[in-house]
């Protein structure tokens, strides 16, 4: 087997070799009579091309889900309901009524990956093993890190005929099909034809998805053109995707304004004004996304439950919103109010006199914390300015912080690795997705789940809320389960795992050219609707 890292050096030597065939590649698609799309992203660099793709959640909604596809995804196509599962691959899916750590899947007939062999059940079990076994010849860890905590409870798969498969977990799991909407299927026949070299792969990419792969400048621009055999053919994408790394909100704005893009993420608040009087269209929405901080529960001040509380205490929410002209709504709970599982958790609200009182009881004034943060990111909003003012606020009461800086892809590996291996860090600032139970909640507090085997950064445990999980896990019963996970979430509020700031609104800009655009209640966004104007 072949083994490669997606360093810079990769990236520059593996893709200026194989510019010229892609290059050839887009021009041999089909013509785009309906635009191109020019996305000015968070991200700092172009997302991999090998299934599970790195830079965070951007890497999915824009190369991912559209270079791929997983057996159960998500229906995007609303923005006045919360999104939920639908049938991708698969086209259904039920527990065995005799053994609940099976569950069968139905798979669609008729799918092709792009490379021309037939989407088969062997295919997902190949797959699943690809990311799961470090003895499987196609064993990759790159891609295996990233889909890693989507299948903790994974244990095996088998195909039965051609369109059944059967994964077996290694305990009861009532949320699989949430978890599998994350593991993206990648063509075993490319793979295989490759001899498993990774990075010929990635400069070949084959998949379902809606989209192909055209070509990429290192560190510029990655170009996807649509799919015209995609099976889904009502979801056939009307125009050619451009993606453009701009880390920098302030670069991001100008690049809109000149018309270098004509889409972007995360404008910066204080051009919003000047966005809008250009002509600009500003999309927001409700977004199942936190902006937190996961706490060192191995060492550290933060192991003492009064210090967390004074750490939500000390941070003004009211003076955060206004920072970003209104576009977040308060958090103070790893999930938004609109929630069905919500309850009633502890709100924290802005009491600097209360956190100090906090901080001088547990003996820790001034407490002295050090908190991991991104310049940027998918997801990480306006980072900078937003960590510059928890750390002004937590000051005022008290705590004195440090800010550690680093690029968003080293943050993602401090998350990944776990508390262990960073002791000296009190609390990292990675913003999570939580538009399901096991990601929203589950993922950051289950025993089971300590990184570097699952998300769990900081090692928090507690047998209540393990036992609690465990009900979760074996509750089959959608009404009794949210009764079990409205439990959890009041329980982590009461217990303070996190440093709760901002939900996200999920504010976008876009050009007026950029029609057809529904911005659905989820991380990930359609953009086969969208066309662009001349």
């Amino acid at each position: 087997m072949m083994g490669h890292k997606f360093g810079p050096a990769w990236r520059q030597a593996a893709l200026s070799a194989v510019l010229a065939g892609s290059v050839a590649a887009a021009f041999a698609a089909p013509a785009f009579a309906q635009g191109v799309l020019k996305v000015g992203m968070t991200a700092a660099d172009l997302p991999i091309t090998t299934g599970n793709p790195d830079q965070g959640f951007e890497g999915y909604r824009f190369v991912g889900y559209n270079l791929y596809d997983s057996l159960v995804e998500w229906d995007l196509s609303s923005a006045t309901k919360p999104s939920d599962l639908v049938p991708g691959l698969a086209t259904s899916w039920a527990v065995d009524p005799k053994n609940k750590t099976q569950w069968i899947f139905t798979l669609r007939k008729g799918v092709k990956w792009t490379d021309g062999c037939p989407f088969v059940a062997s295919d997902v079990v190949w797959n699943l093993q690809h990311l799961t076994d470090p003895k499987d010849p196609a064993y990759y860890a790159a891609e295996a890190a990233q889909a890693g905590p989507y299948l903790t409870n994974y244990a095996s798969a088998k195909a039965e005929g051609e369109d059944k498969v059967v994964i077996t977990t290694k305990q009861p799991d009532s949320l699989l099909p949430y978890e599998l909407s994350y593991v993206l299927m990648i063509s075993p026949c490319q793979a295989k034809k490759l001899k498993y070299d990774w990075t010929a792969f990635a400069a070949h990419p084959s998949g379902t998805g809606p989209y192909l792969f055209a070509r990429e400048v290192p560190h510029r621009e990655m170009d996807l053109v649509p799919n015209p055999d995609y099976w889904n053919k009502k979801r056939i994408p009307k125009a050619k995707l451009e993606l453009f790394p701009m880390p920098d909100p302030a670069t991001r704005t100008a690049a809109l304004l000149s018309g270098q893009v004509n889409w972007i993420e995360a404008p910066d608040p204080d051009a919003m004004k000047k966005l809008k009087a250009a002509g600009m269209k500003i999309v927001t929405n409700t977004y199942p996304h936190n902006w937190s901080y996961q706490l060192n529960f191995a060492k550290g001040p933060f192991t003492d439950i009064r210090i967390r509380r004074a750490a939500n205490y000390a941070i003004s929410r009211t003076d955060m919103k206004t920072l970003l002209d209104g576009y977040m709504i308060k958090s103070y709970s790893t999930v938004p109010p609109t929630t069905p599982y919500f309850g009633h958790p502890v709100e924290y609200k802005y009491d600097p006199k209360k956190a100090t009182a906090l901080l001088k009881e547990a003996h820790c004034y001034p407490c002295a914390v050090t908190l991991a943060i991104s310049t940027s990111g998918s997801g990480q909003m306006q980072s900078l300015s937003m960590n510059e003012l928890v750390k002004e606020d937590m000051d005022a009461a008290g705590f004195k912080v440090t800010l550690d800086t680093m690029d968003w892809n080293a943050l993602l590996a401090v998350a990944r690795v776990g508390v262990d291996k960073y002791p000296t860090i009190s609390a990292i600032n990675v913003s999570r997705q939580v538009q399901d139970p096991f990601n929203a909640l589950i993922r950051h507090v289950a025993t089971s789940q300590w990184a570097p085997h699952g998300s769990n950064w900081g090692h928090y445990s507690n047998p209540k809320m393990d036992k609690l999980i465990d009900e979760i896990y074996n509750e089959f019963d959608n009404a009794k389960r949210l009764v079990l996970l409205t439990k959890l979430n009041e329980m982590m509020n009461e217990q303070a795992v996190m440093i709760w700031v901002a939900h996200d609104v999920n504010p976008r800009a876009m050009s007026p050219k950029v029609h057809g655009f529904i911005q659905a209640q989820n991380w990930a966004q359609d953009l086969t609707p969208v066309s662009v104007s001349p």
